[in-house]
């Protein structure tokens, strides 16, 4: 196998598959998290209603929440509260706006979240959505894109060549130990540069996982940059284990992809709220 990885073409297969299982990761990590939206598809009294549930909402202003309703003679509204709290739901009657029904959920301080549920009737006949649980909404402050692209593409390429690296010790590459240095130039400005500046624009604190929280995404980077280190060292003075070194680290760092991103991410204390900045009431549900 050895050989195969004396040409081109091969190693140019090994990256671009490299790239492939990047771009599969990165998106179920997307669609797996708690802030990918909530896809509907439903019928009510024998019309379409579609669209999708946000559970997320940067910047100034309400949440604005819209399906497309295909019935003019439906009517809607959102149920909500504080996340997690035992509150009363309140509730916001839905406007009819171009070809569906749409509401507003108050704006909320950074890292706070609101739950959710939408209540359509129409001809006699109700739906809720979401059907089994209420869908959760977490508010941030705008994130400018020159900080958050440059930290996107430094994540993906550090994950590509975490893959790259991978595949060259599963099939005995020699000298695998060539991708830790490339791995940490990507992971450490995206990951502990370029992270905490977004976490700062969108929640106002630059590190919230360990010694000082409980955020999983920061925990997840950290652990890989550790995995990364402790392969640094292995290769550094007990050579022979590079490979093995160099798997542990990948696999590390993909187990750390395989977690939902966002999950157990920045999340309000609404103890420590202040009366002012809670959400005002709606008209109670009985």
């Amino acid at each position: 196998m050895q050989e195969m990885f004396s040409k081109r073409w091969f190693r140019w297969l090994i990256g671009f598959l490299a790239v492939v299982a990047s771009v599969y990761m990165g998106r179920y990590q997307r669609q797996t998290g708690p802030t990918y939206p909530v896809p509907v598809s439903e019928e009510l009294a024998g019309s379409s209603i579609s669209g999708e549930l946000i559970r997320t909402h940067g910047g100034a202003g309400d949440a604005h929440v819209t399906l497309t309703v295909e019935s003019t003679t439906a009517a809607g509204e959102v149920v909500w509260r504080r996340y997690p709290t035992n509150d009363d739901w309140s509730r916001i009657p839905m406007q009819r706006e171009g070809g569906g029904l749409a509401a507003d959920l108050p704006h909320q301080i950074p890292a706070a979240k609101l739950e959710y549920s939408v209540r359509l009737t129409d001809g006699g006949q109700e739906l809720v959505l979401p059907h089994d649980e209420t869908a959760v909404i977490r508010f941030r402050d705008d994130v400018p894109a020159w900080v958050l692209i440059p930290h996107i593409i430094f994540m993906f390429v550090s994950l590509a060549i975490v893959f790259r690296a991978a595949f060259g010790a599963v099939l005995g590459e020699e000298n695998v130990k060539r991708f830790i240095p490339w791995s940490l130039a990507f992971l450490i400005p995206g990951g502990f540069i370029l992270g905490p500046l977004v976490q700062k624009f969108a929640f106002d604190a630059y590190w919230t996982g360990w010694p000082f929280g409980g955020d999983w995404t920061d925990n997840k980077t950290l652990a890989a940059l550790v995995a990364w280190l402790i392969a640094w060292v292995i290769c550094r003075y007990w050579p022979r284990f590079e490979r093995a070194a160099i798997l542990f680290a990948s696999i590390v760092m993909l187990g750390v992809y395989l977690i939902p991103h966002s999950i157990h991410g920045s999340e309000l204390d609404w103890s420590t709220v202040e009366q002012s900045e809670q959400p005002a009431a709606a008209q109670p549900v009985d």
